[in-house]
């Protein structure tokens, strides 16, 4: 099993799958990636050499932002735009959606499951 920048790989499935499980790398920069290393997009993950492995780490390392380096990034930057005092910033505080979306309807994800409107009506009960 390959371990790169802190993420074990699945072993049975293809390089090229397999390095997006990485936080920070998507399928195309995956294919870069290996394309630059000239490694196979095929080959199963338990298939590579260790150099192999090495030289994947080695590009990653020195030419991305991944895993814990990019969260942090990411936090800090969603901290300076609350801190700030800017829309954005105050969007993400509040929990609602920041790119403009709509949140009459929708934005579930954002805001969480549904509030009875009606809490405080009392339930009518037979006798």
């Amino acid at each position: 099993m390959a371990r790169i920048e802190g993420v074990n790989l699945p072993a049975n499935k293809r390089v090229e799958y397999s390095l997006p499980y990485i936080f920070g790398i998507g399928l195309a920069r995956s294919q870069d990636i290996l394309n630059k290393l000239s490694i196979s997009f095929d080959k199963r993950v338990k298939d590579l050499t260790d150099a192999e492995i090495a030289a994947i780490q080695k590009e990653i390392t020195d030419n991305f932002k991944v895993e814990g380096e990019l969260r942090k990034e990411i936090t800090l930057n969603i901290k300076r735009l609350q801190e700030i005092g800017s829309y954005r910033g105050l969007r993400h505080k509040r929990g609602l959606p920041v790119r403009g979306q709509r949140t009459k309807t929708n934005a579930r994800t954002r805001k969480g499951p549904k509030k009875n409107p009606i809490a405080l009506k009392r339930k009518v009960t037979k006798k």
